[in-house]
């Protein structure tokens, strides 16, 4: 369908969100770009190679408690009635044993600990009340980490504890997957950075959306707003086609200055057009020289909407990083959330916790312009397609959409 068509029809069909998700991801490619970085760098990355630790972990026999190494043997038989005698001296040997502290090298001669508790000490020897095993109140080496053990897959996100135990096994860098880079642009010539006039919206979009690809795992860049241009908005495009993904934010509907779709198809494809979610049907997805164009809607909830369903999962799929599912809380809904069928629709939600079960105010459905409804609540409701609304006093999952990783 031509843009004069569409300008005059709206969006008569639109594609389910499911497969207007399948065609994007279809065009992403994951990148195979990687970079060594030290491990204080290197939280939340993605691991580009598995990892075995070269050394164990520990690397010594060790004292599991405080209290003497001794030889197994020469502790046989004792009890509280019958103690064994020992001598405490500078080496392990027959009836000779070491003082020794938690997490202390075990003494050579030795293979057991007796806790401090059962040893006292009378007229210069050594009362053993207790008899252990070969092996007792000792951690051996490589009990945490065996030496060459593989800790960690490809595709691991790595977390602080990881950290931890990478830096115990003696590494201090790792091979990670660089991040995807993207480029953000905001477009219309009624965008200022400040003091709008009449007529005028300071630029929001463009701010948000790179800010949400950085806590995604991406390294944005913020572009300078484009005006609604032909030309101007082609050279952008190919501005960036050395970028992994490009999203452009407003004119992604069909009215007379929503030109990006035309210009992406005049130079590239446009995959879809429209999808069946509210807030934020005028959505476009394309691709421009095997670089994915993401056309997210002007209005600062739908661009919001649009940017977690289609941009997340593409910036993971080209940094080969896990697109894990947003955390929910079950709650009471406390008023009814009306709903399109055959529309997937994200209802803005407030969570109430203070009665113990949370319940879930509904804030806004409809008002994709209303930044204020997304930015001060809590999280959002999905109602699914096949679905009129959800019942006030039934059970639903809030999902918490600026999770994140």
């Amino acid at each position: 369908m031509s843009q004069d068509d569409l300008q005059r029809s709206g969006f008569k069909e639109r594609t389910r969100i499911d497969e207007a998700r399948e065609r994007l991801l279809d065009r992403v490619a994951p990148h195979e770009r990687t970079e060594r970085v030290s491990l204080a760098r290197a939280d939340g990355r993605t691991l580009a190679t598995s990892v075995s630790a070269p050394n164990p972990v520990p690397g010594y026999d060790r004292a599991a408690m405080d209290g003497y190494a001794v030889r197994a043997e020469d502790t046989f038989g004792a009890s509280d009635r019958s103690p064994n005698l020992l001598r405490e001296g500078e080496t392990v040997g027959p009836d000779t044993a070491i003082r020794v502290h938690t997490g202390s090298e075990l003494p050579e001669g030795a293979d057991a600990v007796v806790m401090i508790e059962r040893v006292a000490e009378r007229g210069g020897e050594l009362e053993v009340d207790d008899a252990v095993a070969e092996g007792e109140n000792v951690g051996p080496e490589g009990e945490d980490v065996a030496e060459g053990q593989v800790l960690y897959e490809p595709g691991h996100r790595v977390r602080p504890s990881d950290l931890g135990l990478l830096k115990s096994v003696g590494l201090t860098e790792v091979a990670v997957t660089e991040r995807p880079t993207v480029a953000v642009i905001p477009t219309g010539e009624e965008l200022v950075q400040s003091d709008p006039a009449p007529g005028e919206v300071i630029e929001t979009n463009g701010l948000t959306v790179s800010r949400l690809a950085d806590r995604w795992g991406a390294r944005p860049t913020y572009r300078d707003v484009v005006t609604d241009d032909h030309e101007a908005l082609r050279a952008a495009i190919q501005r960036d086609l050395t970028k992994d993904l490009i999203v452009t934010t407003g004119g992604s509907s069909v009215g007379e200055r929503d030109l990006i779709p035309e210009v992406v198809d005049d130079i590239g494809e446009v995959l879809v057009h429209g999808v069946a979610l509210k807030p934020g049907h005028p959505v476009a997805l394309g691709i421009v020289e095997d670089t994915p164009v993401l056309m997210l809607p002007g209005y600062p909830v739908a661009c919001i909407v649009n940017a977690v369903q289609f941009l997340r999962p593409a910036l993971k799929r080209a940094g080969g990083m896990p697109c894990e599912d947003h955390p929910t809380t079950e709650a009471t809904l406390e008023r009814k959330i009306r709903s399109e069928p055959g529309v997937r629709t994200f209802a803005r939600v407030k969570l109430d916790r203070s009665d113990g079960k949370p319940t879930a105010l509904p804030t806004r459905v409809s008002g994709s312009g209303v930044l204020s409804s997304v930015a001060l609540a809590d999280g959002w409701v999905v109602v699914p397609e096949d679905r009129e609304g959800i019942a006030e006093g039934e059970t639903v999952a809030v999902e918490d959409w600026e999770w994140s990783a």
